[in-house]
């Protein structure tokens, strides 16, 4: 065999190995990496990079939102936000991957100054270059059509509508109404108008919203979970140390696992049910490709 025909045999050989592959991981579903140790920045780089790191989302020049839950005036300890050491280690892999800008925000339910101060996020991100720790204007909502099963429209967050990238950072917690917070009920911190409402038909509402506005990446803070009197907990007893950070692209995938850390299994939690349903994203576990870090 000449040179050159062995060459473009090899050639042709690569390429279908590299697309056999790529099939076979498509084949084993959404990719859900969990990290897991005590430095909670360490296993949040290291769960990004267990998907290919954050440059695989994050392009030089782009401006990205990071959307943690900043909901509650509770100190970090309690559960009831985002773990502040988890929030600045996204953002720092945004910046380190060239981000222009990263901008932090939530619609909170407490008072905004006082939920951005105890969360530890706006004291952990101050100073910090090209990040903004913003609190929402009124303004700068946008209404958005959705037609959705309960849902026709809503007022979004204009800057969030905008962003080039979107990261989804919820905590992961127990809810009164709900069972479960994770990261599809995690976007009503950026809808506006009286979001109360939408308790009534919660799974849907979210899945009409989800399946309109999609995060690009989904990381659950599973360091602290609150167990019991979510989402505005109180009471340390309540609270579970897992050291764990979960991330995937599926948001449904990204709860379903994180539901297990409840001892409840995916179908359980109608929010998450209801999207499956809807081919939001995939609830089946055997279905995914869980990578531990």
């Amino acid at each position: 065999m000449e040179r050159r025909q062995f060459i473009k045999i090899l050639g042709m050989s690569s390429l279908f190995l590299h697309g056999w592959l790529r099939n076979l991981f498509a084949a084993q579903g959404p990719v859900v990496a969990v990290g897991q140790g005590t430095d909670h920045a360490g296993i949040t780089r290291k769960t990004l990079a267990a998907l290919g790191g954050m440059q695989r989302f994050v392009k030089p020049g782009q401006t990205v939102v990071v959307k943690p839950n900043i909901g509650w005036d509770r100190t970090p300890e309690y559960a009831a936000t985002t773990n502040p050491l988890v929030v600045k280690a996204v953002v720092e892999e945004c910046l380190k991957a060239g981000a222009k800008r990263v901008k932090v925000f939530d619609r909170t339910c407490n008072d905004p100054r006082r939920c951005y101060a105890s969360s530890g996020i706006e004291s952990a991100l101050k100073g910090m270059k090209n990040v903004e720790v913003k609190h929402l204007e009124e303004e700068r909502f946008q209404k958005v059509a959705l037609n959705g099963k309960v849902l026709k429209e809503w007022e979004l967050y204009g800057e969030a509508l905008s962003a080039d990238v979107y990261i989804n950072l919820p905590v992961a917690k127990h809810h009164g109404l709900s069972r479960l917070t994770l990261g599809m009920k995690n976007v009503m911190g950026i809808m506006g108008g009286n979001r109360g409402s939408i308790h009534k038909n919660i799974d849907q509402a979210l899945a009409d919203i989800n399946a309109s506005f999609r995060p690009h990446l989904t990381l659950i803070d599973a360091t602290r979970i609150l167990t019991a009197h979510g989402p505005q907990g109180g009471n340390l007893a309540d609270v579970k140390v897992l050291n764990q950070v979960i991330a995937s692209t599926d948001i449904v995938a990204a709860d379903a696992y994180a539901t297990t850390l409840f001892g409840l299994k995916p179908a359980d939690i109608a929010v998450t049910r209801t999207a499956y349903q809807r081919g939001l994203g995939e609830m089946n576990l055997d279905k995914m490709r869980i990578v531990r870090v």
